[in-house]
């Protein structure tokens, strides 16, 4: 016999759920609040007549039956890079397998340390059980410590945490599999053009690419500067487009990258022909841009997936899952090429100027 619905002119509650399904109104409860202490077969039946029924659980109403809000809440900083995005989303993916929703708190870019401390006690007022720190600076105040030692707290930007650890991409290692695959290929030096100082992942990549040329016994080139947008690696590909000995280029962003080909296009150097190019995170744009991108790929959805995975169980006092893999990877596609000899670039290079867009 199929359950019996409510009539139309009112929506259902648990008491229908618990008749439709052969249970109690307290067994309901315990099964819509994420209690363990259920056998599967009844918790089966529960969802099953949930579905049938059309019941929506209401939130504030399942907070004040169990003591638990279910919510996560996640911390960015207000960027319209892809990373963010891609992050976000493997949080709420896990979230979502686990019964949880998540709040967002943007802060701006360049914000100071009390604006990520505000955000913290944002999400701490809207009930957040456990908060994401998905952030690119460093926050050991005294002030983010405590709240971090009161709310179940974790990164996935750097170990602040020991539980962070496996969380963590080298961006090292990133700076080093970009640097040495151009290297290898027989270029005699690599450019950098990489973010500001204020993101710490820039600083590791600039600070490892700066080692390995000196572990090569090459002098480093001066860094010339980009901000993570299309438009200041545009910028940077004019500098390089006017450095006839520059071959192969370092860009710590595809967005980045994206700006910086144009500018050498629009200059008449070839890329990978003249200037090889090796970026970072392998958006999905990369695979299409013309000549496709090598570059160095962020397991960012996993990143984020496997933090709020990990946080949960933290919240929930099971044993934390392990950790997929997430080291970074070298994607090599049709950017990158064996030098050509300088003075061939030179005979073809055209010092016209360009507009910015």
């Amino acid at each position: 016999m199929s359950p019996r619905r409510p009539s139309p002119d009112r929506a259902p509650n648990q008491l229908d759920v618990a008749r439709a399904a052969g249970v109690s109104a307290q067994t309901v409860s315990r099964v819509l609040s994420g209690q363990q202490n259920v056998r599967p077969e009844t918790a089966r039946r529960v969802h099953a007549a949930v579905e049938t029924l059309g019941y929506r659980i209401h939130a504030a109403a399942a907070s004040l039956a169990s003591g638990r809000t279910r919510i996560l809440g996640m911390i960015l900083v207000s960027t319209d890079r892809y990373s963010s995005a891609a992050l976000g989303a493997g949080v709420e993916q896990a979230a979502a397998t686990n019964g949880y929703t998540v709040t967002m708190a943007a802060v701006p870019d360049h914000a100071s340390t009390d604006a990520f401390v505000q955000a913290f006690d944002r999400l701490e007022r809207q009930g957040a059980e456990g908060i994401v720190l998905g952030l690119p600076v460093e926050l050991n105040s005294p002030a983010m410590r405590m709240r971090t030692d009161r709310t179940p707290s974790t990164r996935t930007e750097r170990a602040s945490l020991d539980m962070d650890a496996p969380l963590i991409v080298d961006q090292h290692a990133i700076a080093r599999l970009a640097v040495e695959h151009l290297l290898d290929l027989g270029h005699s030096t690599v450019w950098h053009v990489p973010a500001d100082d204020y993101w710490l992942e820039s600083r590791q990549r600039r600070e490892t690419w700066e080692q390995v040329l000196i572990e090569r016994g090459i002098t480093p080139p001066p860094v010339i500067p980009g901000d993570w947008t299309p438009e200041s690696g545009y910028r940077a590909g004019r500098t390089i487009a006017a450095i006839p000995d520059a071959t192969a280029v370092f860009v710590s962003s595809d967005e980045m990258a994206f700006g910086l080909i144009r500018a050498l296009h629009e200059a008449g150097r070839r890329v990978p022909e003249d200037v090889s190019v090796v970026s970072v995170d392998d958006i999905a744009l990369a695979a299409f841009a013309s000549p496709a991108l090598t570059t160095v790929r962020q397991p960012f959805e996993g990143m984020g997936h496997a933090a709020a995975s990990r946080l949960i169980a933290h919240i929930e006092g099971r044993d934390l899952e392990d950790v997929p893999d997430l080291h970074p990877e070298l994607i090599i596609r049709s950017s990158t090429a064996a030098p050509r000899r300088a003075r061939d670039v030179k005979e073809r290079m055209p010092l016209a100027q360009h507009p910015l867009p």
